[in-house]
């Protein structure tokens, strides 16, 4: 049976693949739902897949017919993954909970009849599915795979969905370590921020705002709040997301924060101490005087087990005329184990701290007087940025 389109899903002239004429209107064809298409039996061989040691595995499949006449509709294909060929209820990492999730929908997708499935993709399927510990990861698991096809207007609501049939493939998992997404990042430039030159070095021009302390970002968008509580001398600053170009951005007009409008002028405070915040989600920034007593240190040090008693003296990053800095940089390396901590360049006043939070390119915390050792457990060289208001720390793998 024929299904005709929405009206408004109709409007969207970029969906179907053909050309119309005012006065062919009748002869125009029409979307329809298709019964069918074959997925086919990927050649992969008679052994398993290791995918650790793949980079991906090649799909193909028919294409459903999708039309009541000969002209193509551009379908969008989603890979769907089970590990007990029951597709009842789908992955969902926004959700609170997944119990009784029996298959997942990869990230990607493709509008050919072909595509090549990362290897990486499905291991971390699989391990959002079944939340193995490292030594639960089985040594061959067998996978059920099938595709969706659907149509898709311009907000990308599906229409018109079918479903293939399931394949089977042996596979070799590995164990893959999840993670939430990193927050949504943002950053400070402008006369007030960093050596004040406008440039686009991070941190020393363009200084990365912080995620609130205990603050539960989005799982999945890494969205929520930013802040960061510092000297504001007067000169003027901006907010943009990525260090090297303003697509998005925050300046002010009239008194008024304005987002992503590139005429805007710099936001303009009075000298003194202040609180920057900005929610990523709400997309609403704010500016408040920070009302506690701030202490001037002339040092801060990285301390570790590299070097307990001196460690590395840190670098200003606020270092324009009239600054005053809390905030400090160094580049260091450490081996796995490594533990650091930073103090003034004595203990009486030292900042540790436990746990730490994961990032795809490091871990950031806030240290607390006193507190634990910061324990690093991916060796390598890193870019660590520290705060000394609010202990806040963050290091960043080169």
């Amino acid at each position: 049976m024929k299904k005709i389109l929405s009206l408004a899903a109709l409007a969207v002239t970029a969906l179907l693949a053909f050309t119309s004429c005012e006065k062919d209107l009748d002869s125009n064809p029409t979307l329809v739902q298709p019964t069918t298409f074959v997925l086919n039996n990927p050649a992969v061989g008679e052994g398993a897949v290791d995918l650790a040691k793949s980079t991906g595995i090649d799909l193909t499949w028919s294409q459903p017919q999708y039309t009541d006449m000969n002209a193509p509709v551009v379908a969008t294909y989603a890979v769907q993954v089970s590990t007990t060929n029951t597709f009842n209820k789908a992955f969902d990492a926004a959700a609170e909970s997944n119990d009784g999730a029996d298959y997942i929908v990869l990230d990607e997708t493709s509008t050919r009849c072909q595509h090549s499935v990362s290897t990486a993709s499905i291991a971390k399927g699989l391990q959002q599915l079944n939340n193995w510990d490292e030594a639960q990861v089985p040594a061959n698991l067998p996978i059920y795979i099938r595709v969706e096809a659907s149509v898709k207007d311009a907000i990308a609501t599906a229409y018109n969905a079918i479903i293939s049939n399931v394949v089977t493939i042996k596979t070799v998992p590995y164990y893959v370590e999840l993670r939430d997404a990193d927050p949504a990042w943002w950053h400070l430039i402008g006369g007030d921020i960093a050596d004040g030159k406008w440039g686009d070095f991070v941190p020393t021009s363009c200084f990365p705002l912080q995620p609130k302390k205990d603050y539960d970002f989005d799982k999945k968008t890494g969205d929520g709040e930013l802040t960061w509580t510092g000297y504001i001398a007067g000169n003027g600053f901006k907010l943009k997301r990525l260090n090297n170009n303003c697509d998005d951005q925050w300046g002010m007009n009239d008194g008024k924060f304005v987002e992503n409008d590139g005429g805007s002028g710099n936001i303009f405070f009075d000298p003194g101490y202040y609180t920057v915040t900005y929610d990523t989600k709400a997309h609403k920034l704010s500016v408040d005087a920070y009302e506690k007593t701030v202490t001037d240190y002339a040092e801060i040090h990285l301390v570790g087990s590299f070097d307990w008693d001196n460690g590395v003296t840190m670098t200003p990053i606020f270092s324009f005329d009239g600054a005053k800095n809390h905030d400090w940089y160094a580049t260091k390396e450490f081996a796995a184990g490594d533990k650091i901590k930073f103090n003034i360049g004595n203990w009486d006043t030292n900042w540790g701290a436990e746990p730490t939070r994961k990032l795809s390119n490091g871990i950031y915390g806030y240290g607390t007087q006193g507190g634990p050792d910061i324990v690093i457990s991916d060796p390598g060289t890193y870019q660590i940025i520290f705060n000394d208001i609010t202990g806040y720390y963050r290091l960043i793998k080169q």
